[in-house]
């Protein structure tokens, strides 16, 4: 049941897949709430857009779940609650699991599930949480068949970076992102690093664990679009992308932008075309 699942979230043409991320509003932060406000609405676009994938909670699963028909994105299914994405990290901080998440992803029937391995100087006990949250369901995951994809984040010094920060040196992507696959991961959805051109050893370090790159904080079109070509050139398999999707002015043209770059080799030149004029499907249809 695991690799039919799999299936379901890798696309068949090209075998990588584009996860939209719309759970954060999981995290009680209301900067993360900008453009998802109406949750229903945020899903509803992004459904019609047509992703691999949709990345949601379990309260907000439902906007994507009974969209009748069966060619709709799979859905990534978030096990995991944190309080660390504040401008100051709290005296008691922690990466919670959501009850029996298993059986609540096969209920729901997803396409895999989604918990966090964060390294945050000055908590490593939330480190331990994560590593426990992880353990705890692997076992179980392999008895449904489910997927596992665990995020492997590292953060900056809240002293330093003011916030929820990502960390891109390389040097410490590498061992967490590995502490992911040697704990079972089937994918691994892990920040770009400082040098992307040097991308290509975090897939090494991976092994036979498709890597999928998140998007991290809201960027300009052309940086985003320039840093997944790039990303894509060293041997990713996919993105997990949220608020540069959401939060963007046509989340529905990003959308698709990003699909035919993904799946397809669109140039940068062709996704600004996109978001700039719209693009017409060959039956006509406007996108």
């Amino acid at each position: 049941m695991k690799q039919y699942r799999l299936n379901r979230l890798m696309n068949p043409d090209s075998g990588k897949c584009f996860d939209v991320a719309i759970d954060h509003g999981f995290f009680n932060e209301l900067a993360f709430l900008k453009g998802i406000e109406d949750i229903r609405n945020a899903v509803e676009v992004i459904v019609k857009a047509n992703p691999d994938a949709i990345q949601l909670t379990p309260g907000q699963l439902k906007y994507l779940q009974r969209v009748p028909g069966k060619a709709k994105p799979a859905l990534v299914l978030r096990t995991d609650v944190a309080n660390v994405y504040g401008k100051e990290l709290p005296a008691a901080a922690f990466s919670k699991m959501i009850e029996t998440p298993v059986l609540q992803a096969v209920r729901a029937d997803a396409a895999c599930m989604c918990v966090n391995l964060f390294r945050i100087p000055g908590a490593p006990e939330v480190t331990a949480q994560c590593i426990d949250n992880i353990i705890k369901i692997k076992m179980e995951a392999e008895h449904y068949g489910m997927p596992l994809m665990i995020e492997p984040l590292v953060f900056r010094a809240n002293s330093e970076a003011g916030g929820y920060m990502v960390d891109g040196d390389l040097d410490k992507i590498l061992p967490l992102v590995r502490q992911a696959v040697e704990l079972g991961a089937d994918i691994i959805k892990a920040d770009p690093c400082d040098r992307l051109e040097e991308y290509h050893k975090v897939i090494e370090t991976a092994g036979e664990v498709p890597v999928l790159v998140r998007g991290g904080g809201r960027a300009g079109d052309e940086e985003i679009l320039r840093r997944t070509q790039t990303l894509l050139e060293q041997g990713i398999a996919g993105i997990v992308y949220g608020r540069n999707i959401i939060q963007h002015a046509f989340p529905d043209r990003i959308t698709r932008a990003l699909m035919g770059m993904v799946h397809t080799g669109y140039s940068v030149d062709t996704c600004l075309a996109i978001l700039k004029e719209g693009k017409t499907d060959q039956d006509g249809s406007a996108w």
